[in-house]
């Protein structure tokens, strides 16, 4: 089975051809460092020179692909070199080769070469000095640092500085990606909680204005469709207030006036006699102190909902709303008869109890709704410390 090398890049064909066209114009012209005179040539042939050059052109063919092999072969074409007349271009070339190495290698090549260049850039110098008796031998190690030591520290530089860059571009693509989860998290959120406000605005006038209206088109009764009339246009204004007070809420704060604030408990008692105008008969229980706004609206809410669900689905009979503060916690409990019907005086959804037990599990509280013998009870229990987003437990029930 032959192994195929992978294709070496453009630019090292470019550096390989321009090394071995430079090493082969200086060897026709006749340059070299040294002499054939010289004791370390052991080659004094004029074409040996062109071996290393070439093994060490074909090496820069590997520089990115197989760089600790390349450095390899072209240390053994380096050593050859020295024992002939010798070319610049074959030194210049392994200098590119030790650099490659270190800056394409593996990190523990990477991590080595520098060490190793250095060692043997002080051995050059200290031993040739030592042997010789003359500070001319420290020049080898100059020589080595030259040609090892600082093609090995500039790939380690250039090798950090591009792990770095590389780091802060996924740091920032992850930035980036965080960003994005959490803007889509929060238009989310901002429509879940836009769709229950809607919903708690608007179903229990509409439910009231739907009840009343059947009722004065099914009785031939003047006064009767005259007072069903009457609480059409009573919930037909304050549903189109609060669907103004919604629609404050969309926009710009700076673009005509602050809106309408949200409701609190106090409106309560307000509340319960508009479901008893609808003709529900309500009793309010509430016992409590002063409660966190975010509470306050939740329990509003739900016991909105609650009531719009008793006029659309309870039987006749009276409804016991009861607020009570105790450790820590606001209950909250509605109750109204439950029993047989042919169907609900108006259509719903069930959204209203998703959105119950939603505004209880933000909160951190608990939610439930079923029927308990002949009465049905909405139940939530909303912590008054720790309002933040959390998971609500024991949210049960379904639409009566």
């Amino acid at each position: 089975m032959t192994v195929r090398l992978p294709r070496p890049h453009r630019d090292d064909v470019r550096i390989a051809v321009g090394g071995l066209l430079g090493g082969v114009l200086l060897w026709a012209i006749g340059l070299g460092p040294r002499e054939t005179t010289d004791s370390l040539v052991l080659w004094p042939q004029r074409w040996v020179v062109l071996v290393p050059l070439a093994v060490t052109a074909g090496c820069e063919l590997l520089r990115r692909t197989r760089p600790e092999a390349a450095l390899l072969i072209g240390t053994a074409a380096l050593a050859a070199d020295t024992m002939t007349r010798g070319s610049v271009v074959t030194v210049v070339m392994f200098t590119d080769l030790v650099y490659a190495a270190v800056l394409y290698g593996s990190p523990a090549s990477a991590r080595r070469l520098p060490w190793v260049t250095g060692l043997l850039t002080v051995i050059g110098g200290v031993v040739p000095a030592a042997l010789w008796r003359t500070p001319q031998g420290l020049l080898i190690g100059v020589g080595v640092g030259v040609v090892a030591l600082a093609p090995a520290s500039t790939g380690w530089v250039v090798r950090n500085h591009r792990e770095a860059a590389e780091a802060a571009r996924l740091r920032a693509e992850q930035t980036a990606l965080l960003a994005e989860t959490d803007r889509a998290q929060a238009v989310a959120a901002e429509r879940a909680r836009m769709a229950r406000e809607l919903h708690d605005l608007v179903a229990n006038h509409l439910s009231a204005i739907a009840i009343h209206s059947t009722a004065a088109l099914s009785l031939d009764d003047p006064g009767t469709s005259r007072q069903a009339l009457a609480v059409i246009r009573e919930n037909s204004v304050e549903g189109l207030a609060e669907m103004r007070r919604l629609i404050g809420l969309l926009r710009d704060s700076g673009g005509g006036g602050a809106p309408a604030p949200a409701p609190t408990l106090d409106g309560l008692r307000a509340l319960v006699e508009g479901a008893r105008g609808n003709g529900l008969d309500v009793i309010l229980d509430a016992r409590h102190g002063e409660v966190p706004a975010p509470v306050e609206l939740a329990a509003y809410r739900i016991v909105q909902e609650s009531l719009t669900n008793a006029l659309k689905h309870a039987a006749p009979g009276r409804v016991t709303v009861t607020l009570v503060q105790r450790d820590g916690v606001l209950d909250v409990r509605v109750a109204s008869p439950y029993g047989h019907r042919n169907g609900p005086r108006a259509p719903g959804s069930g959204a209203g109890l998703v959105g119950m037990r939603e505004r209880a599990a933000l909160l951190g509280g608990t939610f439930r709704a079923r029927p308990e013998g002949a009465v049905w009870t909405v139940r939530a229990t909303l912590p008054l410390t720790g309002n933040g987003t959390g998971n609500g437990t024991g949210a049960e029930g379904g639409s009566p």
